[in-house]
């Protein structure tokens, strides 16, 4: 499953993940942001159980699935270490139950019925699942969220979920490769954030940001960056023709 080669040994994940911190500091400091206010969610798409476990012995305790079928083998194998996982794909009905059960985290609810599901399948023994609403910046096939047009209604509709605790918005702008192009959608999605704390909701979190834009989004107030690259290296071949469906790295 893990598209890291066997020389990619825990020496060159710790150096890899130095940077990246370093790198997100420097661009939360250069913005005039407290660097603690950006967590780093490393995305363990087509990565091993042993990878993360890597990883997580190199202190990063947060990670990011796309997939229940791939995700859950290594929530099981790395229970031990107890991390926070968060749900980062496109929801499919079938599988609300697993993300429910298994995850502390689902960025990507777009519609009600979603919601619905996950608090009515989130056990009670765990606690509330927090939640975040994908919004749709661009119009672009095969990618998830919500229109902004009408993301204050589902924000309020799933604000009352008694299972789900309602954080933030999460983002997947299309790619663009200069800065200024980036920064454009990462404060779109800052001004509907706004939008909604204006209208009385209680909300901290802007996942929005990838190896290639983070710097964008952390300008724009990313709370969550969403990276997968820049700590494994690219993918094989086989998973980025799936890149349309996802919603991070």
């Amino acid at each position: 499953m893990s598209a890291i080669s066997p020389s990619n040994s825990t020496s060159s994940f710790a150096a890899r993940l130095v940077e990246l911190r370093e790198r997100i500091a420097a661009a939360a400091l250069r913005y005039r942001r407290d660097p603690e206010t950006v967590t780093l969610l490393a995305v363990g798409k087509q990565q091993s159980a042993h990878s993360l476990r890597e990883l997580a012995a190199l202190g990063q305790i947060e990670f990011g699935e796309n997939y229940p079928q791939e995700a859950l083998p290594k929530i099981a194998a790395l229970q031990d270490l107890r991390p926070i996982w968060h749900f980062i794909g496109q929801i499919q009905s079938n599988k609300t139950r697993a993300i429910a059960e298994s995850f502390q985290w689902v960025h990507t609810v777009d519609r009600l019925k979603i919601a619905e599901r996950l608090s009515e399948q989130r056990p009670s023994t765990a606690p509330v699942l927090e939640t975040c609403i994908q919004v749709k910046l661009a119009d672009e096939a095969g990618k998830g969220g919500i229109a902004p047009s009408e993301l204050p209604l589902l924000a309020q509709q799933i604000s009352q979920l008694p299972r789900l605790r309602l954080r933030g918005l999460m983002c997947l702008p299309p790619p663009r490769e200069s800065f200024d192009e980036q920064l454009v959608f990462f404060q779109q999605a800052a001004r509907l954030l706004q939008d909604l704390k204006q209208r009385g909701l209680l909300l901290d979190t802007l996942s929005m940001g990838m190896s290639g834009d983070l710097e964008a989004a952390i300008a724009a107030g990313a709370t969550i960056v969403r990276v997968g690259t820049a700590i494994f290296g690219e993918r094989a071949e086989r998973d980025t023709r799936r890149e349309t469906r996802d919603t991070a790295e």
